[in-house]
């Protein structure tokens, strides 16, 4: 098979309890280590496994991908009923609660990752060995990411450094400010971009070029237009990267870690898992999730039918702009086409999200194949990096020039031609690159924040509340758990 990375442990962890939960098959595998082990580091082989368990959790974070556009104006929730997953259903209407399930894994399963790196960076001057700073410069890339996901979502988060959190942690380490959580990721992805190679050891491994446009985008969460734009600026001044000419190739098996990925998580359906424990899954499960449900055709199979996409994200795209169809499947126009059919979900549109849609699968696939799709998430791609630089620049008001032809660049590929770049400057050229970032990247998790971090969410999102809905709640476990340690989130 064409993955690369292969995880050999699964567990995540609740941050204050720190236990496992997830299906018998799994609690009956032999660990490779314990999280709980003092004596565990004691070759570079230790470090090396370790890191590929840091890396493990990343796969969970396809939950983080679907509600990024549920939570938005590009999707509804579907499914089956509106009470199928109805942390979805909640987080779709914007009536969700500290109680929702959805929501807790999110925090749960990043700070897996979190504590998985933490154990690696703890023991980090146990022994020394060659090739050791590029191990420890992946688990803070990790980290990082971690961190930038848990702050998107969370705002506020408790930090210990480079240690585990171990249990009693809720009740004596205080939430850390947004600005010290966003210091902790710069660190850690400058570190980390000074020491990555800039070509992969294997594939799926972070990169110096992963590390630069992760810090670029940590930078332009906060406004802060110059650090973003010298960042981004590096990555395309470097030339390692490029647009793929044939955008509909990006998001088959043939585009996966090719010249426009920066950084994508590796997915596998070689090895299945089922309801009791999604975060098990070597495959994708938002791909299952989002395909049309009693699916008969070409090419596709079925799914549970939600992350719909809505009637307004297919409108918003340009005449003969040829990203459409590979973002949105029309069924109706493709069973006229094709004679497929569908079986309608609820708050069906008739529209999918093609670029990650479960397609025909091998004879090898395993598993529940609705929640085992081999579908690699991609997390940041080169057009991300120059719509990011393009906005940096503009924002910044440091260079309209470099801004547009950055974003000319993206409309090129899109449209064919030059007839449709754009001319505009100051605030109007604002407009053009933040509707672009829109249509680039439907389906791919980045809109709700792209709203909320540009301050558009409460004119776009039905039933978004300015000073609440910008952040989401914190579990109402971890709240009880840490016994007023730390206070919910405003609004909530």
């Amino acid at each position: 098979m064409k993955k690369y990375i292969y995880i050999s442990i699964t567990a995540v962890a609740l941050f204050s309890l720190l236990t496992v939960s997830c299906s018998d098959d799994f609690v009956d595998r032999d660990p490779v280590y314990s999280i709980d082990s003092e004596n565990y580091f004691n070759s570079k082989t230790d470090y090396e496994n370790a890191l590929v368990a840091a890396y493990d959790p990343l796969q969970s974070s396809y939950v983080n991908v679907l509600l990024g556009e549920i939570a938005s104006d590009n999707t509804l929730a579907g499914g089956e009923s509106q009470t199928d997953v109805i942390g979805f259903q909640q987080i779709d209407d914007m009536i969700h609660t500290p109680v929702n399930s959805n929501l807790r894994d999110i925090w749960n399963w990043m700070f897996g990752g979190v504590n998985r790196a933490n154990y690696i960076l703890e023991f980090k001057d146990k022994i020394d060995f060659e090739g050791k700073n590029q191990i420890i410069a992946e688990a803070r890339f990790l980290r990082a990411y971690y961190h930038f996901e848990l702050v998107k979502w969370f705002g506020a988060i408790p930090l210990k450094g480079d240690a585990r959190f171990k249990i009693g942690d809720e009740k004596t380490i205080a939430r850390s400010s947004v600005a010290d959580v966003y210091a902790s990721i710069e660190a850690d992805l400058i570190y980390a971009s000074d020491n990555l190679a800039a070509v992969p050891s294997q594939k799926g491994r972070a990169t110096k070029g992963a590390a630069l446009a992760l810090l670029g985008k940590a930078y332009l969460y906060q406004d802060n237009f110059g650090k973003a734009a010298t960042t981004l600026q590096k990555i395309i001044t470097d030339k390692n990267y490029s647009l793929v000419l044939d955008y509909n190739t990006i998001f088959e098996e043939v585009g996966e870690n090719g010249e426009e990925s920066v950084f994508e998580v590796q997915y596998t359906d070689v090895k299945g898992a089922g309801f009791g424990c999604l975060q098990c899954s070597e495959g994708n499960v938002a791909v299952g999730f989002s395909g049309p449900r009693n699916y008969s055709g070409p090419l596709y199979t079925s799914g549970f039918s939600f992350n719909v996409p809505t009637a307004k994200i297919v409108n918003a795209f340009e005449v003969g702009d040829k990203r459409k169809d590979v973002a949105i499947l029309d069924m109706t126009a493709w069973g006229l086409a094709t004679g497929a059919t569908y079986g309608q979900g609820y708050e069906n549109t008739g529209y999918f999200n093609r670029k990650y849609i479960p397609r025909k699968r091998s004879s090898n696939a395993a598993g529940d194949l609705n929640l085992t799709n081999p579908n690699n998430y991609r997390v940041i791609r080169y057009a991300d990096v120059l719509l990011m630089a393009a906005e940096a620049y503009n924002r910044g008001g440091i260079d309209d020039a470099k801004a547009k032809l950055y974003l000319n660049e993206v409309r090129r590929r899109a449209f064919g031609d030059t007839n449709h770049d754009i001319t505009a400057s100051g605030a109007a050229l604002t407009d053009f690159i933040w509707a672009e970032r829109r249509v680039e990247f439907v389906g791919e998790g980045l809109r709700f924040f792209d709203l909320v971090r540009t301050k558009k969410a409460t004119q776009e999102i039905s039933g978004f509340t300015a000073g609440k809905n910008e952040l989401f709640p914190i579990p109402i476990e971890e709240i009880q758990f840490s016994s007023g340690n730390w206070t919910q989130n405003s609004g909530y």
